[in-house]
This record gives structure tokens, sequence and C-alpha cells, in this order.
């Protein structure tokens, strides 16, 4: 059987690694095992957090659509259950950016829930 030299696809591999990491602070971009677990600990985190950011965004806009529900008159929850009972379909990032550019016909809307 013919002897195989595996060489060429370790080196291939690990430059792979190394080139992800690039701009990582000290070892962690130049030597393969603290590249590899930085990268492992990097994409974790990226992953996560694309979930956090859109938790994040929500509750954003319901700050947004509470504060302005206030100075009318409201509350968040109850214009949000008035919403529903008037089967009046807008989500939470249109409210905020009406709340935000246009607020007569959020009002209209926030009145229309009220009833």
């Amino acid at each position: 059987m013919v002897r195989v030299k595996r060489g060429v696809a370790a080196n291939k591999r690990r430059k792979k690694v190394i080139k992800e990491a690039k701009g990582y602070k000290w070892s962690r971009k130049s030597k393969y095992v603290a590249a590899k677990q930085a990268l492992l600990k990097a994409w974790t985190y990226a992953y996560r957090d694309r979930k956090v950011k859109k938790r994040a965004k929500r509750q954003l806009w319901q700050v947004q659509i509470n504060a302005i529900c206030r100075q009318n008159g409201t509350t968040y929850s109850k214009f949000i259950a008035g919403l529903r009972k008037n089967a009046i379909e807008v989500d939470r990032k249109i409210l905020s950016q009406l709340a935000k550019e246009n607020s007569d016909l959020f009002i209209k809307i926030l009145e229309k829930a009220k009833s």
C-alpha cells in the first residue's frame, strides 16, 4: 500500500482557521489552537445574538409605543388589547414608526383601539 502524507490537508485546514481569526487580539490571531477556540466562542455568540437582536428591537418598539400611548391617556397593554378586540392587525414595528413619524395617524389608530 502506498504511503499517504496528509500534511497538505492539515496545513490547509489550519490556514483556513487562522484566516477566519484575522483581527483577533493576542495569540488568538496566530496560534491554531487559540484561534480555533476563539472562533468556536465567536460563532456561538453570533448565533445567540442574532436572536437577542430581534428581542431587543421588539422591546424598543414596545417602549416607544408605550411612551406615546401614555401621552394620550392610555397604557401599552390596553392599547394592544384594544387593537386585538377591534381586529386591527398592525405589527409593533409599524406602530413604532407611525408613533415617531406620523403621530396624527397613530392617534387615530389609538382612538379606534380605545373605542
